[in-house]
């Protein structure tokens, strides 16, 4: 009896091994379209240019086009700057030199970026971000808003301003004098502007008054130059 129960138990034995082999002879065989193991810690795609922090391209701010580089399509010389400037103007005429030399300039684009960086400029400003400013302006105006930032913050003082609005911008000068470029753009905006001292009183603007504000900034930049921004050089008050 002890012989046959030990026959039978060799026999399964076998057999159970026998299914178990052919069973990972078929289940471990690859056939060719499987996924690769999932990598939590692979690289992906972040959308940032080499060489570039997601910091670093947040203060970009590309003002020529927004038709990513694209060739615009031919227009008449005599409409091309419609609406913008006069044909054969001086105006017109850099406008065409800035377009020979960077292909997708487009002043819709252009305009939409000069609105960005003037909201952004101003709010920097009245904030004191000086990190921003730099990026931002040439070095001679931001050495001006330096100085004046660190005025302020000598006597105590603090600005707040609100963007009610940009209710335009327009071009309003254009020049090129070799590889330097420069566009006049004058804004006209509603802000709410104070200034409280170290007490908190208000020693200039007011905290409940939407102003009318017209600007004229000149915006340059080196034509061909890897770097897409433009800087500000040069600012007024205008009329």
């Amino acid at each position: 009896m002890q012989d046959s129960f030990d026959i039978t138990t060799l026999i399964f034995i076998i057999l159970a091994v026998f299914v178990i082999w052919r069973l990972r002879s078929v289940l471990g065989q690859k056939t060719g379209s499987e996924q690769p193991p999932f990598d939590p810690l692979s690289r992906r795609d972040s959308g940032l240019r080499p060489g570039n922090t997601a910091a670093e391209q947040d203060n970009v701010v590309r003002l020529p086009s927004t038709n990513n580089g694209s060739r615009p399509a031919e227009v008449p010389a005599a409409e091309r700057w419609k609406g913008i400037a006069e044909p054969d103007s001086p105006m017109a005429q850099a406008l065409t030199e800035i377009a020979r030399a960077e292909p997708s300039f487009e002043p819709a684009g252009f305009l939409e970026g000069a609105k960005a960086a003037y909201e952004m400029i101003v709010t920097a400003f009245a904030q004191g971000d000086r990190r921003i400013l730099k990026d931002l302006l040439s070095k001679e105006v931001y050495e001006g808003f330096e100085r004046a930032i660190t005025d302020r913050e000598r006597r105590g003082e603090k600005v707040e301003t609100t963007f009610v609005s940009i209710d335009k911008a327009e071009m309003a000068g254009a020049e090129v004098h070799g590889k330097q470029a420069q566009i006049v753009v004058r804004f006209l905006s509603k802000l709410i502007t104070a200034t409280r001292d170290a007490a908190g009183a208000v020693v200039d603007g007011s905290p409940d008054t939407v102003a009318d504000v017209t600007d004229v900034w000149t915006f340059a930049r080196t034509l061909g130059s890897r770097d897409p921004n433009w800087q500000l050089v040069a600012t007024e008050a205008g009329q």
